[in-house]
């Protein structure tokens, strides 16, 4: 039982960090997409930028919350 709440509580840490990392990226695509907008651009241009914004931070999101950065990568390790 005990196990199961750190792994829970590390869990939560893992998802805060991670949106934590991501949210500039994501805050910066739709500061872009609204700039895009008030310059008059037509709005369906404007918002074929939002899908790739969105996709993109999802997957850095998933990295994050994955721990990709604490994976030591050396040679001879595809995994």
């Amino acid at each position: 039982m005990a196990s199961e709440s750190a792994v829970t509580s590390d869990s939560g840490a893992d998802r805060r960090r991670a949106a934590r990392y991501t949210a500039p990226f994501l805050v910066v695509g739709l500061v872009n997409l609204g700039l895009l907008l008030r310059w008059g651009l037509d709005p369906l241009w404007a918002f074929a930028v939002l899908p790739p914004m969105l996709f993109l931070s999802g997957i850095g999101w998933v990295a994050f919350r994955h721990g990709f950065h604490e994976r030591p990568g050396g040679p001879g390790r595809s995994r």
